[in-house]
């Protein structure tokens, strides 16, 4: 599904966030930056060692915050490491908000047109998913009506449940 917000384009869509040819991919990552398992893992699988290492360089990250390393052999140019919360440690929607509008504002930091979203909090955090779309969803929108150089967002989910989960909630917020 596509459509705007502002000049900016929306697009929400099933897939691996590791194959965009977007400048920067979303890394749904943990306080510690450990790439470990799901998103993470199949970004250092895919992109090499050199993002592990720079994120080891980095240390910690509090919920809510981004950080952003190069994509090694990525087709994207940056990894920008967004950490969401857990369910049940508080102030999630909150946290999950800032981790969406702070990538979104190291996108525009670093002059980037097009950036890719996971479903962040969604795995192991066990965020909600419908809560997830709704949140990450309006903040972009909520983002994208300022000044901003970003001329495409793309939310790239993996299964086809997630993937309606926000579309349905895209169309909600735009329709």
């Amino acid at each position: 599904m596509k459509t705007k917000a502002g000049k900016t384009e929306i697009e929400s869509m099933e897939g691996d966030i590791t194959q965009l040819d977007t400048e920067a991919i979303v890394n749904a990552a943990g306080p510690s930056l450990v790439m470990g398992g799901g998103v993470a893992g199949a970004i250092l699988k895919a992109g090499g060692e050199v993002i592990k290492e720079e994120c080891n360089k980095i240390g910690k990250v509090k919920a809510g915050e981004a950080v952003i390393t190069t994509a090694g052999r990525l087709k994207a140019k940056h990894v920008i490491h967004a950490v969401g919360p857990r369910l049940g440690e508080g102030d999630e929607e909150n946290k999950l908000r800032l981790a969406t509008s702070n990538s979104l504002i190291l996108a525009d930091k670093y002059r980037l047109k097009s950036i890719a979203f996971p479903a962040i909090s969604t795995g192991i955090f066990g965020f909600p998913k419908d809560r997830a779309a709704k949140v990450m969803l309006s903040a972009t929108i909520e983002y994208l009506k300022g000044e901003t150089q970003l001329e495409r967002v793309i939310f790239c989910l993996y299964g086809k449940d997630t993937y309606e989960v926000f579309c349905n909630e895209l169309e909600k917020l735009t329709g």
